[in-house]
C-alpha cells in the first residue's frame, strides 16, 4: 500500500433547519408558489437552479440550490443533483430554475439537461417529477407541456 502525504476528507450530510414548511406538491402549480420562497429580488437578475427533495408521498423533505449563473444561464451538473437526492433518501424531485429575461419558454438546454436528469436518476430508482421554469409572473412546467 502506498501512503500519501495529504489526509483524506470525511463526507457527511448536513440538513439545516429553514423556515420552509413542509408541504405537498401535487402540481406544477404548487411546485412553482413553493419554489418562489427561494427567490427574492433576484429572480430578475441572474438564473439559478433549485430541486426541491421529494418522499414517496410528494411530501417536500428539503431543497437545495444547485448553481448560480449569469443572466443568460446557469451550469448544473448531474452529478451534484442526484448526490442529493441520494443522500436524503428522496424518491422524487422537482428542477426549479428562472429566467431574468421574463420569457418562460423552454430552451433547447433546459429540455436536454431535463432528458438527461431523468434518465440518470431512474437508474437509481428516483423520479424526476417535473421541472418548473419561473419569472416573476409567471412559470412553465416541463412535464405540463409533455417535454419529460
Amino acid at each position: 500500500m502506498i501512503e500519501y502525504k495529504s489526509n483524506i476528507k470525511e463526507f457527511t450530510l448536513k440538513k439545516n433547519q429553514t423556515d420552509f414548511k413542509k408541504v405537498k406538491i401535487t402540481d406544477s402549480k404548487s411546485a412553482s408558489e413553493y419554489a418562489r420562497q427561494f427567490y427574492y429580488d433576484d429572480i430578475e437578475i441572474y438564473e439559478s437552479f433549485f430541486i426541491i427533495l421529494l418522499n414517496n408521498h410528494n411530501n417536500t423533505i428539503g431543497y437545495v440550490k444547485i448553481s448560480q449563473g449569469g443572466i443568460t444561464g446557469t451550469v448544473v451538473d448531474k452529478r451534484i443533483v442526484l448526490k442529493y437526492a441520494i443522500e436524503s433518501l428522496a424518491t422524487s424531485f422537482i428542477c426549479i430554475h428562472n429566467h431574468p429575461s421574463g420569457n418562460t419558454k423552454p430552451s433547447n438546454a433546459d429540455i436536454e439537461l431535463t432528458k438527461s436528469l431523468k434518465q440518470a436518476a431512474q437508474l437509481l430508482d428516483i423520479q424526476l417529477m417535473d421541472h418548473v421554469i419561473l419569472t416573476k409572473e409567471s412559470y412553465t412546467s416541463l412535464a405540463d407541456e409533455g417535454l419529460i
